[in-house]
């Protein structure tokens, strides 16, 4: 099993990598020194940033493409974050407002959100669409990264 976990930084978007036995110390990024966020929780991201993000990250990236108008993208929401985490340091999720920023859902043909692409390398694995129960979501990120 591997004792490393990643999680970005709040302050300066970088990637640290943090040794289990080191989360009860609360852990500082080590480029800018802000506490890391160990929760896990989605990262609100634009197009510029999930791709600096998918291009930097060595672990899996799970983007939540979403809009607040849709009930089903709001109805997914506490699913996502409850995955994510369960998930904290193995996965980071991101979710992308097409409203504000819809490149990246546009280049990846999104036509019905709540939708969902996961990276892993800096490439793309795999796209669902459609809110899905937790469950689901799980077994969806369990099959692209096996």
């Amino acid at each position: 099993m591997n004792d490393t976990l990643c999680f970005r930084c709040s302050g300066c978007a970088g990637i640290n990598r943090v040794r289990v036995e080191r989360l009860v110390d609360g852990p500082k990024c080590g480029r800018c020194q802000v506490k890391l966020d160990t929760s896990g929780k989605p990262v609100d991201l634009d197009d510029e940033g999930l791709s600096r993000l998918v291009a930097a990250s060595p672990v899996p990236v799970v983007v939540d493409f979403w809009a607040p108008w849709c009930g089903p993208c709001r109805m997914v929401a506490p699913v996502l974050e409850a995955v994510a985490t369960a998930r904290a340091g193995r996965v980071i999720v991101a979710k992308v407002n097409t409203d504000q920023h819809g490149r990246t859902a546009q280049a990846l043909r999104i036509q019905g959100i709540p939708a969902f692409a996961l990276y892993r390398g800096g490439a793309l694995v795999s796209q669902q669409s459609g809110a899905l129960p937790k469950p689901q979501l799980e077994a969806w990120i369990d099959s692209a990264l096996s």
